[in-house]
């Protein structure tokens, strides 16, 4: 397969200032009218077999061809569809160079066909290292090296951790994700230590809500959500409503949407009354939707195409209807 790379046109403000993050992200939610984020995470033994026939998992340039063309087609598919793709560092990067070079090669695809794109990557480090991050992974278009609008980070090295990967979003009309109460089980080992009276994660989001308030502030941001998000999992409803309580001007990247057990009026809470302040991550339950009882038997294999369009197109009615995204 090429290694072309793909630049697409960048959406500017004046002569060299990019649009806020958190201004084009509101605007792709309002334009496609769903909050949905599709994740792109390629595993070898979930892939259709028409895609891996005459390739082997043993050879990684194999691995990376098929890895990049499964993901340009579920592009394809649901680029019409909504706003964002959250592609996963780790599943590129687990096959070394060329690995890494499809990913590469997805993230300017997944820009061409005027998709943002959130890398989950979930960085995180200090001093120069930090920085190197950011200004690597962070920025559209030719603003950075790998191009991504927005970036997961994690925020238990502290302040002077962040601050690199603060500053170098909002100056090129990026975002940051920070993890603040994850999806998984085991994220309460630490997330909800009580510290003075409240748990950590809260803590934390109060620290992610004056991030996102001075961004707003720095980078004239139109809508009411700064550059700074936080990760806030669909499989703790109660949380996620309290932390949209709590932090009005915060953008939520909500996880754990269907295959690990999330559903539309789980996340229901982390909308405000317009239906924005959210997007919802699906990733297994839609770009294998192929192997799921619902669809196995209606398409099957052969009709995995037909599976992701119509998983999609499930979740958006799932979260119009069950949300305050029925208001966009």
């Amino acid at each position: 397969m090429a290694t072309k790379r793909y630049y697409p046109s960048v959406q500017l403000i004046g002569e060299n200032q990019l649009k806020p993050f958190s201004d084009r992200l509101a605007e792709k939610i309002r334009e496609k009218k769903t909050p949905t984020l599709v994740g792109l995470d390629p595993r070898w033994a979930q892939i259709p077999d028409s895609l891996k026939a005459n390739k082997s998992e043993n050879n990684p340039q194999d691995v990376a061809d098929v890895f990049e063309s499964f993901c340009r087609k579920i592009i394809d598919i649901v680029a019409p569809l909504v706003p964002a793709v959250k592609p996963q560092s780790a599943f590129f990067e687990q096959y070394g160079p060329l690995g890494m070079l499809a990913l590469a090669n997805v993230i300017q695809y997944a820009s061409q066909k005027g998709l943002l794109v959130v890398l989950d990557a979930k960085r995180n480090d200090i001093g120069s290292t930090a920085s190197a991050y950011a200004n690597g992974l962070i920025g559209p278009n030719a603003t950075s090296p790998w191009g991504a609008d927005a970036l997961t980070v994690s925020p238990y090295l502290g302040n002077d951790s962040l601050t690199p990967f603060v500053d170098v979003a909002n100056s090129r009309g990026g975002g940051l994700f920070i993890l603040v109460k994850t999806s998984n089980k085991g994220g309460g080992q630490f997330q909800d230590l009580v510290i003075d009276g409240v748990p950590l994660y809260q803590k934390v989001g109060e620290y992610v809500a004056q991030l996102a308030n001075e961004s707003r502030t720095q980078s004239g941001i139109l809508c009411e959500y700064g550059n700074i998000g936080a990760v806030i999992g669909a499989t703790w409803p109660e949380q996620l409503a309290k932390m949209r309580s709590l932090f009005p001007g915060v953008w939520f990247l909500v996880p754990g949407y269907g295959s690990q057990g999330g559903g539309a009026r789980d996340v229901a809470g982390a909308f405000d009354s317009h239906g924005l302040g959210a997007i919802i991550n699906n990733s297994r339950g839609i770009i294998f939707a192929h192997r799921a009882e619902v669809y196995k038997e209606r398409f099957g294999e052969a009709k995995w195409e037909d599976a992701v369009n119509a998983a999609t197109r499930d979740m958006i009615d799932e979260l119009a209807t069950e949300t305050t995204a029925g208001a966009l």
